[in-house]
């Protein structure tokens, strides 16, 4: 950073910043109960504007208004808004009557003597919208159930405690991040909020400023848009005391340590530049392992498009986006299954690459491997596969962050592939953001214990089962973050959690399980579960009348919504 940087001022942030020194007084003197209504006029608002939401979104992404994909905007954002607001106020709820916000949980074990909380169905129209899927938090080894019932609800345990003004640097991505951010800093830490935009969500402004309205007007919020120097000048500034990002690693270690040859001695020597604490969600390189098994036509090519939506889904610009498949290259079904996974990316709807240098990475991508396939429209997707183990690397260490999807193959077989599959992920992959694991049920039951052991020995901040992680980031009750344990000068997916409505102290991880078929071929096959194709599969063809539906459902729900959802999800 030049010495320019240090003397160029931004007076709409000094500004921003001096009234959240003096709202962070009002917020101080604001009881749960207050707190609470402001958290449920944010969820009126965001159903009120949920269609502005969504055509700014679309604007942004550069999307077709009439596109199922359209589906992926509402989902990921006024509908992932309106039930953290939901989730979170029942929290404080909670709070305010003398309970824990897990005095009714569901409480469950996990391997290594660890104690879980059901995050995921919390009710009964949960196990209606989404069922068979499930979501449970695992807590860090040693927390009990007593223990956990006794520190939920973070900061609001001393509402009056307040922590200081907190910097949120939102995504470029996703719509919803920046917000829920902002939440989790208000209530998780009882810090009030600077938010400054990616610059690719600009549209975004006019939207943020009606939903966020009632912590802006107590001067709890304050909504900024700039470039880089921007971010720098806010995250430097005296009257800052802490930062959270969602972003690269690359900006996370520029903020912490500067950048050039001077931040790159600092990061060696240990030597912040940043004097104030930080969190921060970065992605990596998602992986998904398939455990071999015996699967039908039908089976292979429904994950086959499971797996094209981990990949495609926002265009690929997703920091929880599966980069890699992990096959066993002695599954009978390998080739099938990989001609069905290149047919799935080939088909899937085009889009624009909206994301500032996808192009760059996309071609980096194809460099590094000669002989990729360019699919879809244009060749604008990479599949890498048929790879030696010695090609392997760039594709673990670098998150393309757009449409490229690599394929590696470990010649193992059954539970030895499983336990080879694991390690090459922990050890070899950069980042711990989500894993994925696809296996038929007959699978999952033949390895028994086998198959908690693998779990618990994936060290990712999400695990799905027979899901996509996304599905995490979805559940409001569920933690979202890397696994515990990154430290500033070794960051990989980042430093602590957010979402987490509980307000659980010392999370683990979340383990997601869903179908491993849609309905009705899920019944037919004994799984007890009667969701049909998922909405936000890329190719669901009702996607964007389902999203819009559930959005209206989580703002106002009710039995009487449920038919339209039915029949709209049963037609996808």
């Amino acid at each position: 950073m030049s010495d320019h940087d240090h003397t160029t001022t931004h007076p709409a942030v000094d500004q921003a910043l001096a009234d959240l020194t003096e709202g962070e007084k009002v917020w101080a003197g604001l009881s749960l109960g207050a707190r609470r209504q402001l958290l449920d006029r944010v969820r009126d608002l965001t159903a009120a504007h949920a269609a502005e939401w969504v055509a700014a979104a679309v604007a942004t992404k550069r999307l077709d208004s009439d596109s199922p994909l359209v589906g992926e905007e509402w989902m990921s954002g006024p509908y992932a808004m309106t039930t953290a607001a939901t989730a979170l106020s029942a929290s404080l709820a909670k709070l305010e009557s003398g309970t824990s916000p897990l005095a009714d949980a569901t409480f469950g074990t996990a391997p290594g003597g660890r104690t879980t909380v059901r995050a995921l169905p919390m009710n009964v129209f949960d196990k209606l919208l989404l069922n068979g899927f499930s979501a449970d938090v695992w807590l860090a080894p040693g927390v009990d159930r007593a223990t956990a019932q006794r520190e939920a609800g973070l900061a609001q345990l001393d509402p009056t405690r307040t922590n200081g003004v907190g910097v949120v640097l939102g995504a470029g991505n996703i719509t919803s991040i920046a917000p829920l951010d902002t939440l989790y800093e208000l209530f998780a830490h009882n810090r009030v909020v600077a938010l400054k935009l990616n610059p690719i969500m600009d549209l975004m402004l006019p939207v943020f400023a009606k939903v966020l309205g009632p912590f802006i007007e107590v001067g709890a919020v304050r909504l900024l848009t700039g470039g880089a120097d921007v971010g720098a000048y806010l995250t430097r500034h005296r009257l800052v005391d802490h930062v959270h990002m969602t972003g690269s690693a690359l900006t996370h270690d520029a903020i912490v340590f500067g950048t050039g040859e001077d931040g790159a001695r600092r990061k060696a020597a240990g030597e912040p530049l940043l004097d104030k604490g930080m969190t921060s969600e970065l992605g990596g390189v998602s992986p998904t392992i398939v455990l071999p098994g015996k699967w039908s036509r039908a089976d292979i090519e429904f994950q086959a498009e499971h797996i094209a939506t981990q990949r495609l889904h926002n265009g690929g610009y997703n920091c929880i986006a599966a980069q890699v498949v992990v096959l066993s290259s002695q599954w009978e079904q390998r080739d099938e299954f990989v001609a069905a996974l290149r047919a799935a990316v080939d088909r899937a709807p085009a889009r624009p690459a909206y994301y500032p240098g996808s192009d760059d990475r996309v071609a980096s991508a194809a460099q590094s491997y000669p002989n990729a396939e360019r699919l879809g429209e244009r060749g604008g997707r990479v599949l890498v596969s048929g790879l030696q183990p010695d090609q392997f690397a760039p594709l673990l260490q670098t998150e393309y962050f757009g449409p490229v999807l690599g394929v590696i193959e470990l010649p193992h077989d059954g539970a030895e592939f499983a336990a080879r599959a694991a390690e090459a992920v922990n050890e070899q992959f950069v980042g711990t953001l989500g894993v994925n694991v696809i296996a038929e049920p007959g699978t999952i039951d033949a390895m028994g214990t086998r198959f908690d052991a693998l779990l618990e020995s994936l060290r990712y901040g999400t695990i799905a089962v027979n899901a996509w992680t996304g599905v995490g980031f979805l559940t409001a009750a569920a933690t979202w973050g890397a696994f515990p344990g990154h430290t500033l000068d070794d960051v990989q997916s980042g430093i602590g959690v957010v979402h987490n409505a509980l307000l659980i102290d010392r999370p683990e991880r979340t383990v997601v399980r869903g179908p491993f078929r849609p309905s009705p071929r899920s019944l037919l096959h004994g799984e007890k579960s009667i969701s049909p194709k998922p909405p936000w599969f890329v190719t669901n063809r009702t996607a964007a009348r389902t999203g819009r539906l559930l959005t209206a459902f989580a703002g106002d729900p009710s039995w009487t919504r449920l038919p339209a959802i039915f029949a709209s999800a049963l037609r996808g």
